[in-house]
This record gives structure tokens, C-alpha cells and sequence, in this order.
């Protein structure tokens, strides 16, 4: 791919490698590359759903937290697209998804320099050295480009962001009908140009809460049921305590905290991002279903305590059967789609590593030990670095796969290339 070796190479190119490829813009000491299997800048592209807000503060971008001075934060994006007094005119902390993702959009053409798109790895394999070959200080990147052919690079660390993927239930399979809501745009502009009688939603958290009023208003006609195992959507808490969970010290504490006090942070903690929707939005959804009962013509209808049970697929639609959890009752209804809001699970890299999986250590309960700054923790012979962003919320807490602590992250992973490269080359 190039001659020499890197001092990183991250596979991915979303937000959270996108802050650390600022970081070696800015300190331009450290040679890098990333690999993007996508032809161009993304990010959730499928659920930039009109008039939906971002749920974290815009001083969380990619920079500020580690450098308020940076030209790649969020208030200079605003200042180069001539927004900036607009911006703050507006009053609020939380810009438009389709604002940020903008913003993401002009970072990464602002870095583009570090990163190959349209480059999928396939694999990354040791280069040996030493005497009996066992020492391992540097890593070769296969990566297979659009036109197929494939290319390879070598590091001395790797830095693993391949983001989350969509989690289904059991026995779900994706089509043409039946969906994740990371494909929702794109699989509703499938759809026949007729529109649709009925939509199912299953979920209780933000993302099921949007997708159900997108459709709601998108389509005037159509009836959008959402199930979920709840009475009804819980609210996040957003409060300034709370919030603090997401603060760099706070992955200083859990970091060092035991095992069952870990436990108890993420469970008292859950309802800051898990399952959880703002309360402006459940009391619109609300105000909804209760206007159209009073008018008799209710499109928004919620199955509480209730699941999906069985969905099959005809050539006109779907059969969706939901079941009551408290009585037992059955409900079968004929839906032109069907959106599972169901969450996300953060990739394995053991894909990616293959062999080297196996200096890789693991905690009693199978995961991967990671160290303070994001490295895994590897056997003596491993001594190139391979780091984490995101997959380490058993050891660094709930900010593992959010934006709050990225541009930290970045800079603390960053750090520990350096030291290690310095060592390494010295």
C-alpha cells in the first residue's frame, strides 16, 4: 500500500478514529493511516431522520474536550459554514443529526490525507522477528480495495474502530419488508410507492421512539404500531449528576473500581442510554395517541407489555403476531413493514485478528483484558499494540461505543503510541 511502517493503522473511519486522526494532524509526530471499507464519510446515515436532535451536548465533538483551542471543533465547523452567530442565536446544546453528521463530514475531508476509503480489511497478520521468530513488534494490514485487488501495510499498533452492528432477535433475517433501523431509510425508499396501511416498531428506546414518529407523520394514512415490553417509553436521565458518568474521571474511577462495583455502576446507570427516550419526545408521542382517541381515528397505536411472537412474510406483506406478556392475548396484524430498534453489539476483532487472537488475554468471564490506555492485554511475544475504541465497556464504562469521551480517548491512545513507538524505534 506504501512504503515503511506506520506508527498506526486504525481500521475504520468513523467518529471515534476520525478523533484520533485529528489528534495526529495536530501533533503531527506519529505517521498513520486508516482503512474505510465505505467509498465516502458516514455515519448512521440511515437514521438521520428529519428534525431529530443530536442527545449529547455539541462540546462533546471530536476535539474540544481534549483541545478547546482546535480548528476541528465543532464551533470552527460553524464558523467555516457561516452559522456560528445563527448557532448560538438558537440556544441550545444539541444541534440537528444532520448538523453534526455534516460536521463529522467536514473532518474527515479535513484529514482525508490519513485515511483510504473504499479499503475493507480482510486480515491482519504477525510479522516476526528475532532470532527464533517469536517476537512480534510489528503487524501486517491485508485490506482488499474496490477494484479487488488487495493491499497490505505494516504497523507497529493497530487501532481497532469498526464501530457496533445491528442486534436482531433470535430467528429474525433482514429483507425487503422486515428491517434493523440502522437500514431504515434506505430499505423505506425500497418500499412501493403506494402508501404503506401499517408499520410494526419494536423497541422502547430513542431510536424506536423517532422511527415511530417519523412514520408517524411521514405517512398521514398509515397506522404505525410500536410494541415494546414496557407500560410505556422510560425517560432518560439527562441530569447533571447522572451526567457525570460520562466525564473523563469517571473512566479513571471505573477503570480502577472492583468488579462488582462496576456491575452496579452500569446497572444504576443504565437508564442514561439504554432503553431510555427524552421526555419531550414521550410526551409528544403521547399527546398523539391521545389526540387521535378523542378525534376516533387512532394511526398510533402501542402494544405495551407485549412481544413479537412470529412474523411470515407473503408475497403482499407481513403477518405479525404480538402477544400480551400479562394476559396471554394475541393480536395478528397485517403490516406492510416491520422496524426492529433493538440496539447494537460492538464488533468482535477476533475477525479481524485471527491467529493473534491467541495473545490476547481474557477475564474470567471471557473478555478481553484491556489496559487503562485502551490496549488489549497481550502475551510478552505481542509486543506491537492493538487497541480498542469501543468493545470495552466492561472495563472503561458506559462512554465505550458514545461520543462523550472520544476525544480523550483519542488523545490517551495516542499518547501511549507514542511512548511505545519511542521505545520500540529507541
Amino acid at each position: 500500500m506504501e512504503d515503511g511502517t506506520f506508527d498506526l493503522i486504525g481500521v475504520g473511519a468513523g467518529p471515534s478514529n476520525l478523533a484520533l486522526a485529528i489528534a495526529v494532524a495536530e501533533r503531527a509526530e506519529s505517521r498513520a493511516l486508516f482503512l474505510e471499507r465505505s467509498v465516502r464519510f458516514g455515519w448512521h446515515r440511515d437514521m438521520l431522520l428529519d428534525d431529530t436532535t443530536m442527545q449529547v451536548s455539541f462540546l462533546k465533538d471530536l476535539v474540544t474536550l481534549r483541545n478547546p483551542t482546535s480548528d476541528f471543533s465543532f464551533l470552527s465547523y460553524l464558523h467555516a459554514r457561516a452559522r456560528l452567530v445563527d448557532f448560538i442565536n438558537h440556544k441550545t446544546l444539541f444541534p440537528l443529526r444532520e448538523e453534526f453528521h455534516d460536521y463529522l463530514t467536514w473532518v474527515a475531508a479535513r484529514v482525508a490525507d490519513q485515511i483510504r476509503y473504499d479499503h475493507e480489511v480482510l486480515a491482519v497478520r504477525p510479522v516476526r522477528s528475532g532470532r527464533d521468530g517469536s517476537r512480534i513488534a510489528e503487524l501486517e494490514v491485508l485490506a482488499r480495495r474496490g477494484d479487488g485487488t488487495t493491499v497490505s501495510a505494516r504497523t507497529r499498533n493497530l487501532v481497532v474502530g469498526t464501530g457496533l452492528v445491528p442486534r436482531l432477535p433470535d430467528g429474525v433475517s433482514t429483507s425487503g419488508r422486515i428491517w434493523h433501523n440502522a437500514h431504515m431509510l434506505t430499505r423505506l425508499s425500497d418500499l412501493d410507492p403506494v402508501a404503506p396501511e401499517r408499520f410494526v416498531v419494536v423497541g422502547a428506546g430513542q431510536s424506536a421512539a423517532e422511527v415511530t414518529a417519523y412514520l408517524h407523520d411521514r405517512y398521514p394514512d398509515t397506522e404505525v404500531c410500536a410494541v415494546f415490553a414496557r407500560f410505556g417509553y422510560s425517560p432518560a436521565d439527562d441530569s447533571p449528576y447522572a451526567n457525570r458518568v460520562f466525564d473523563p474521571e469517571a473512566v479513571e474511577e471505573f477503570y480502577a473500581a472492583p468488579a462488582d462495583v462496576k456491575r452496579m455502576i452500569l446497572d444504576y446507570h443504565g437508564n442514561t442510554n439504554y432503553s431510555v427516550v427524552d421526555l419531550e419526545l414521550i410526551q409528544d408521542l403521547y399527546h398523539r395517541e391521545y389526540r387521535e382517541k378523542v378525534l376516533g381515528r387512532q394511526r398510533l397505536r402501542c402494544f405495551n407489555v407485549s412481544r413479537v411472537a412470529d412474523v411470515v412474510e407473503g408475497p403482499d406483506g407481513l403477518s405479525v403476531d404480538i402477544i400480551s406478556m400479562t394476559t396471554g392475548q394475541k393480536t395478528q396484524l397485517t403490516a406492510d413493514a416491520i422496524v426492529f430498534c433493538t440496539g447494537y453489539d460492538p464488533v468482535d476483532p477476533a475477525t479481524l485478528l485471527g491467529n493473534l487472537v491467541g495473545h490476547c488475554r481474557r477475564d474470567l468471564d471471557g473478555r478481553y483484558r484491556v489496559q487503562r490506555d485502551y490496549r488489549l492485554e497481550t502475551s510478552p511475544e505481542l509486543q506491537a499494540g492493538i487497541y480498542l475504541q469501543g468493545g470495552t465497556e466492561h472495563s472503561h464504562g458506559l462512554t465505550s461505543s458514545l461520543l462523550s469521551n472520544i476525544a480523550i480517548r483519542a488523545g490517551e491512545i495516542l499518547d501511549s503510541v507514542s511512548r511505545r513507538t519511542r521505545s520500540l524505534v529507541g
